[in-house]
């Protein structure tokens, strides 16, 4: 299993940038590789379900996302995925010096019956690299 953990602070408060991410159709416009979020629909404990298309090494792999591991609003929205690319995710949020520290964690596994065992170590590298611009991105959001 492949893991990353990414950490950017935001000049915006909590509310916002959790408010943001909390939108799963939202995400896209800041994840290169997610291609669409579909489907969504609210679960009883405030996260979300939804479908979702990601690009991985060119393949679309399609799959379910659920915010059903923990879901605490301002803090923390823990993500499960199944399908094409099954993963844990997880998004931290801080209070810190008048912004937001945001960590974003993902434990993933590799398809390797799709992708094929010799691009996998070149994968993890592509997703690693994606997770500074994920955060980027929701920066220069957050901040515009």
């Amino acid at each position: 299993m492949a893991k990353a953990e990414k950490t950017i602070t935001i000049n915006a408060p909590v509310e916002k940038v959790f408010g943001y991410i909390d939108e799963a159709s939202n995400l896209p416009e800041i994840w290169p590789s997610l291609v669409e979020v579909t489907d969504v629909q609210r679960l009883s404990n405030g996260g979300h379900s939804d479908r979702f298309v990601y690009k991985m090494a060119g393949i679309r792999l399609k799959g379910t996302g659920e915010d059903d591991i923990e879901y605490i609003p301002n803090q923390r929205i823990v993500t499960k995925t199944k399908g094409g690319a099954e993963s844990t995710q997880t998004w931290l949020f801080q209070p810190e010096a008048g912004g937001t520290k945001v960590t974003f964690k993902v434990e993933y596994t590799v398809p390797i019956p799709v992708l094929g065992k010799l691009t996998e170590a070149l994968i993890v590298k592509m997703n690693d690299r994606e997770g500074d611009l994920i955060l980027a991105n929701l920066k220069a959001r957050m901040e515009a």
